[in-house]
C-alpha cells in the first residue's frame, strides 16, 4: 500500500494508560479554545491525515511553507497548519495547554515549544497569492490574533458530530477498507459541492483506470454560501445509490476546513489523500478556487511543478466537462467536436443556485433530478427559516 507522506503514518491519538496520564495533565493545564479550522486540523493531526506533522507548526516551518511550499526540512508542504494564541499570556514555553473545541469539550493537549508573532500579509501573499480582504483566507487571518503557538499534540477525544458518523474513516480505517476490498489503486474525488454531471464524468472516467473510487467530500468549515455538508451528504448518497457501481465505489468524509487557497490547496488535498492510502487524485478545473483569484487550470500547473516522487500520489488532470448537445453525452474540449457555445451545456454555480432557490430544476444535462430535488428542498427550508 502507498506510503504516507514523509514515509510513516503518524498516530497522535492517546489511548490506555497514556491517555489517562495526559488527561490528568490536561485537567490541570490552562485551556485554549480552538476555532472550527483548528479543531479540524487537530483531528487530522491526531489521525495521521497530516503526516508527517505531529503538531502545530513553528515559525521556521511557517516561513518556509509560505515562501517555498515546503517544510524547513525540504518536504513538500504547501499550506500552514497553525494555532492562534488568541491573546492569552498564560502559556509558557515547555508547559502543557489543554485544547478544547468551541463548545468547551476537551479534545487534546499540546506541549508548547514555541510562541511567535507572524506577518499576516506575508502569510497571505505567500500562501493565498493575495492580501485582498474579499478572499476568505485573508478574512480568516484578519479574524485571529497576531501570535501562533507551536508544539506536538496528543488527541484525547476526537470531536463529536451529529451527522455522517458512519462515513468518518481515519487514514488507518480507510487503508483497512481498501485492503478488505482488494483495491490496490484507488482514486479520491475531493469536493465541497454537490456532485453534478460534470463531476460524474470526471469520476467515472477515472474509475476506468483504477480498482476503486471514493467520493471524499470535505465536511469541515466552508463559506456561509456553500451548500451545508449534511445536505451535500444526502446528495452523494442519492447519486451513489443509483448511478455508480456499488462494488467499486465508496463514500467517506474528509474533515478538513477549506482554505480556498487554489493551487496550493490542490497539492495539500492530494498529500492528505496519500496519507489516507489513495494512489490517485482528481484535479479538475479551478480546484479549491474562489471568485476569480486563481486561473482555471493553475492548480494543475502547480502540482506538475513538483517531481512526481515528491508528491507520491498520481494526479489525474481534467478539463472542464460539459454536456455536448451534438453528441448527446458528457465531454470535454479534448473529446468533443462541438465548437459553438450553444452546443455546450455549462451553467455557473450562481445561475444554478438562483434556479434552485426559485424551485426550478436545472437541466438534467447539468444535474441529476434526485440531487436537484434534495437541494431545492434544502434551499426552500433555509429561505423559510427566519434569520
Amino acid at each position: 500500500m502507498i506510503a504516507a507522506h514523509g514515509g510513516r503514518l503518524i498516530n497522535r491519538i492517546a489511548s490506555g494508560a497514556q491517555r489517562e496520564t495526559l488527561l490528568a495533565a490536561a485537567r490541570k493545564a490552562p485551556r485554549l479554545k480552538l476555532n472550527a479550522r483548528e479543531t479540524s486540523d487537530l483531528e487530522m493531526l491526531g489521525t495521521g491525515a497530516m503526516s508527517p506533522l505531529e503538531g502545530f507548526m513553528g515559525k521556521e516551518d511557517l516561513r518556509s511553507v509560505a515562501a517555498t511550499s515546503r517544510l524547513a526540512n525540504g518536504t513538500v508542504w504547501p499550506l500552514p497548519v497553525t494555532l492562534s494564541a488568541k491573546g492569552d499570556a498564560r502559556y509558557a514555553i515547555g508547559s502543557d495547554i489543554a485544547l478544547e473545541d468551541e463548545q468547551g469539550h476537551l479534545l487534546g493537549i499540546m506541549t508548547l515549544t514555541e510562541r511567535y508573532a507572524f506577518d499576516k500579509a506575508e502569510e497571505a501573499l505567500g500562501c493565498l497569492g493575495t492580501t485582498d480582504k474579499s478572499h476568505p483566507g485573508v478574512q480568516y487571518l484578519d479574524s485571529i490574533g497576531s501570535e501562533y503557538l507551536a508544539g506536538p499534540v496528543w488527541v484525547l477525544d476526537l470531536p463529536k458530530y451529529d451527522f455522517a458518523n458512519e462515513f468518518r474513516l481515519s487514514p488507518r480505517e480507510m487503508r483497512v477498507l481498501f485492503k478488505a476490498k482488494g483495491w490496490k489503486t484507488i482514486v479520491a474525488f475531493q469536493t465541497r459541492n454537490p456532485v453534478h454531471r460534470a463531476h460524474e464524468y470526471l469520476t467515472t472516467s477515472s474509475l476506468e483506470g483504477v480498482d476503486g473510487l471514493v467520493i471524499h467530500p470535505l465536511v469541515g468549515e466552508t463559506k456561509s454560501d456553500d451548500v451545508p455538508a449534511r445536505v451535500r451528504m444526502d446528495c452523494y448518497k442519492a447519486l451513489l445509490a443509483k448511478y455508480y457501481p456499488k462494488d467499486r465505489v465508496a463514500l467517506a468524509v474528509y474533515p478538513q476546513a477549506m482554505r480556498y487557497a487554489g493551487p496550493r490547496e490542490a497539492v495539500f488535498h492530494a498529500l492528505m489523500r496519500k496519507n489516507y492510502g489513495f494512489t490517485h487524485f482528481i484535479v479538475g478545473r479551478d480546484h479549491a478556487g474562489v471568485g476569480s483569484f486563481y486561473g482555471s487550470f493553475d492548480a494543475q500547473h502547480f502540482i506538475r511543478s513538483f517531481a512526481p516522487a515528491e508528491i507520491g500520489i498520481t494526479p489525474l488532470m481534467f478539463e472542464n466537462a460539459f454536456w455536448d448537445r451534438k453528441a448527446g453525452a458528457m465531454a470535454t474540449n479534448k473529446t468533443s467536436a462541438a465548437t459553438l457555445p450553444e452546443d455546450m451545456v455549462m451553467l455557473s454555480g450562481t445561475k444554478v443556485r438562483e434556479m434552485l432557490r426559485s424551485g426550478t430544476r436545472p437541466p438534467v444535462e447539468f444535474t441529476r433530478p434526485e440531487v436537484a430535488d434534495i437541494l431545492i428542498a434544502a434551499l426552500s427550508a433555509s429561505a423559510a427559516t427566519p434569520a
